[in-house]
């Protein structure tokens, strides 16, 4: 492989730049840390905890003593030095990450030992701290402070995930604006449904900064335990990313080693038996700290909130396994390598019959015969090598395998006195296999008084799929009277048999300018090829289409002072359609074109990031259907207009806050359905609103809470009906003491009955009350 060749010639040039005993002579690892005052053994337990180490004391040692806590960034030994200091007391060292609290030596002058403050700053590629990132990646691909990015950028860190109890990657972003999720409710399967300024995430999701394109019914899954950050761009992307929906994307940034020891083991137990076990595991393999390893493991077992009249209940179960190792030979040279498995049964069957928009307790499936599994891997690595402070070459490759075995039971037809439906029983075996690959080289160039960080990238994907469907009858069902567990037939009629494969090429250059120290200017271009080939074995048919596609980005930044950043930025997108007109002319790409306005504030010294973003974005070349001559014309377009404000971080010492605000206006501006015009897509609300508080009391206890407000939501495309708006309250309770975290997460704390959405004559319930407790151990 290339890579092999190049980390063997990059690894041999860092030798020569680098002497080899810079990694010996560097500082020993530090944490950041914001521990409040206390007493002297609260104080240390949740610094054990914090530094993941064991330290073992007498309740005796510490009675009656106080700390000032300790805030900043220290190695162990500098932090314990610091909390002990005139306290009598020493810290030994017992190895493996084991401390014994002892009796200081009586001395004529005591001679503490050094206290280690570095200022350890945050990457864009590394762990964050606390509820705020003040770098990220995902808007440019390279390391820039959020202040300096010309485009609205939400990052969601561990912390955060932990404190709200996020259960899955909706969970996760609920509380960010511009995002909507569980449109149709929750989802048992493990699919996601966000969309983002009111545009659909299916083709928008990244993990580690490569896609992950789904195909038909094949979806990736995502293991919110697997992730360290989840980052939202929102708007226009495709300079950076190449294909993928107006909206914008979510880049899912997976637990990678650290060099550092982990050691951390959690159990939940919550509503609908759920029953979860996970793992995490790294640590370096030498002393000398080149070789280290991560081992993040689940597996789980759960109900859904819904089952079926005789009581039997739609089960999921999941495993996940993520192994990882890094190699380090040097300060300039690094090679990750990252697997990835996820096995995942279910049951399927969602859908509750309704008439009317009335929703009844009879589900349409059958559990004897409903069920999809899942079985997801991937292999793939992170390269980097450093030449000099200037130049930087990166290559990331992933290739990814997933298979999906999907077997469902429909409704077909509904008796004249709705009594009785007749069914159709359906299957899918519908496998996928997606390769890529992004290389890039960053470079730093100074002229004429400005200074500019270039980015030359070139990308690949090609993407595998096939579909083997078929349908065949399933036996009526009595509405009055239910009976399930029937015998069902496997379908033999072949519904679809086709092979595709989805290729796309990329080049890009972008150019961060800086001009003084007050005004950035951000500028991208990128040119797309995307080859979709369809070879239909049923209906003996063979396809193939070709797209090009230019994108654009252009953006100034100026640094007001005081971390004021006001920002303006214009950005493209292009989504490739699938299929013809009546004419038989292959669709040509969706396009979508945004300006944005916006402000960014982080107070000097502080832990908290404040935004306000405005908007005007227009998706055109969108395919919509015409009723009356009954025809696909590619002549939609939507705009959205819409206000987005967002405060996360540290508001004083232990309370964080997470808040969000966003008025959106998505309209139909075209569309081969006349009746459409001017209307408000489905399941879209235009305002949205949440808040969480989360306080921490220096003895170790902590409590929180989040309101979140869904406005108004229209059920069908020509805005006939509605759901009306709805506001869920969450809460929290949890407890830190030495390597131990008891949590006990409510969402939905008053359980709140209410529809997500009723669309096509069917109602979808909102998520019921939730409750999980997590006990998490690290030594």
């Amino acid at each position: 492989m290339p890579i092999l060749f190049a980390t063997a010639l990059l690894a041999g040039a860092g030798a020569g730049t680098y002497s080899s005993n810079a990694r010996a002579q560097s500082a020993p690892a530090t944490r950041s840390y914001d521990i409040p005052a206390g007493s002297l053994g609260a104080v240390l337990s949740r610094f054990a905890a914090a530094a993941d180490i064991t330290l073992s004391f007498d309740a005796e040692q510490t009675r009656g003593r106080e700390s000032t806590g300790l805030r900043g960034a220290f190695t162990v030994e500098g932090g314990l030095a610091q909390l002990l200091t005139g306290s009598g007391l020493q810290a030994v060292h017992r190895g493996s990450g084991n401390y014994v609290l002892r009796t200081a030596p009586a001395a004529g002058v005591t001679t503490l030992p050094v206290v280690t403050v570095t200022g350890n700053r945050e990457t864009a590629f590394s762990p964050m701290e606390g509820y705020v990132a003040t770098r990220s990646a995902t808007a440019t691909k390279t390391d820039t402070p959020i202040l300096e990015t010309p485009q609205s950028v939400s990052v969601v860190g561990r912390e955060e995930m932990e404190a709200r109890g996020a259960l899955n990657i909706m969970d996760i972003v609920q509380y960010t604006p511009g995002v909507t999720v569980n449109t149709y409710g929750p989802d048992n399967r493990g699919w996601d449904d966000i969309s983002l300024r009111g545009f659909n995430t299916f083709n928008s999701g990244y993990r580690d900064g490569l896609a992950q394109t789904p195909a038909g019914i094949t979806y990736y899954f995502t293991e919110p335990y697997g992730l360290d950050r989840v980052e939202v761009l929102r708007g226009p992307s495709s300079m950076t990313f190449g294909q993928g929906d107006a909206g914008g994307i979510i880049n899912n940034v997976s637990k990678k080693p650290t060099g550092e020891r982990i050691r951390e083991v959690e159990l939940q137990y919550g509503s609908f038996d759920r029953k979860q076990a996970a793992f995490d595991l790294g640590d370096a393999f030498g002393v000398n700290d080149t070789l280290s390893y991560r081992l993040v493991g689940l597996g789980l077992d759960s109900n859904d909130q819904d089952e079926y009249p005789n009581g039997q209940k739609l089960n999921h179960k999941r495993v996940y396994v993520a192994p990882s190792l890094r190699w380090q030979p040097n300060a300039a040279t690094s090679f990750t390598l990252l697997g990835e498995y996820i096995n995942i049964k279910s049951g399927e069957d969602p859908y509750f019959f309704s008439t009317d928009y009335k929703l009844t307790d009879v589900k349409m499936g059958d559990p004897g015969f409903s069920r999809i599994k899942r079985e997801q891997s991937s292999i793939g690595y992170q390269f980097e090598h450093r030449f000099n402070d200037d130049w930087t070459f990166r290559q990331n490759f992933r290739y990814t395998h997933l298979s999906v075995d999907r077997r469902v039971v429909w409704t077909d037809s509904i008796n004249e006195d709705v009594t009785a439906i007749s069914r159709v029983a359906r299957t899918w075996n519908d496998p996928m296999s997606q390769s890529v690959l992004d290389t890039q080289m960053q470079g730093k160039l100074r002229f004429a008084g400005t200074e500019h960080t270039v980015l030359l990238g070139v990308d690949w994907s090609d993407q595998r799929a096939k579909a083997n469907r078929y349908i065949g009858p399933a036996p009526d069902l009595d509405l009055l009277n239910p009976i399930y567990n029937v015998p069902i037939e496997t379908p033999t009629e072949p519904l679809a048999n086709y092979g595709q494969k989805i290729r796309q090429a990329g080049i890009y250059l972008q150019d961060q300018i800086k001009l003084g120290d007050r005004w950035i200017v951000t500028l991208g271009g990128r040119q797309d090829r995307v080859t979709s080939i369809l070879d239909d074995h049923l209906n003996d048919s063979y396809r193939r289409n070709t797209d090009d596609a230019f994108s654009g980005r252009a953006g100034v930044t100026y640094l007001a002072g005081n971390g004021v950043a006001p920002y303006v930025s214009y950005s493209e997108s292009f989504l490739p359609n699938s299929g013809v007109d009546s004419n038989n002319n292959p669709f040509k790409p969706s396009r979508g074109k945004q300006v944005e306005v916006g402000v960014k504030y982080q107070p000097t010294g502080s832990r908290s990031l404040y935004t306000m973003a405005l908007f005007d974005l227009n998706k055109t070349n969108i395919v919509s259907y015409n009723p009356v001559e009954g025809e696909q014309r590619q002549i939609g377009k939507q705009r959205a207009r819409g206000l987005e404000l967002e405060a996360k971080g540290e508001l004083m010492r232990g309370l964080n806050i997470a808040a969000s605000y966003t008025w959106l206006d998505l309209r139909v501006k075209n569309s081969g359905d006349v009746d459409e015009i001017n209307k408000v897509p489905v399941g879209v609300p235009k305002q949205t609103a949440a808040l969480w508080l989360d306080y921490t009391l220096a003895q170790g206890l902590g409590v929180g809470g989040g309101v979140r407000y869904i406005g108004k939501r229209w059920d069908d495309e020509h805005n006939s009906t509605a759901r009306p708006g709805v506001t869920l309250a969450d809460a929290t309770v949890h407890y830190e003491t030495g390597p131990w975290r008891l949590a006990l997460n409510v969402s939905n704390l008053f359980n709140k009955e209410y529809y997500s959405i009723c669309y096509s004559g069917e109602c979808y319930r909102g998520a019921e009350r939730t409750v999980v407790m997590t006990a998490r151990y690290r030594w």
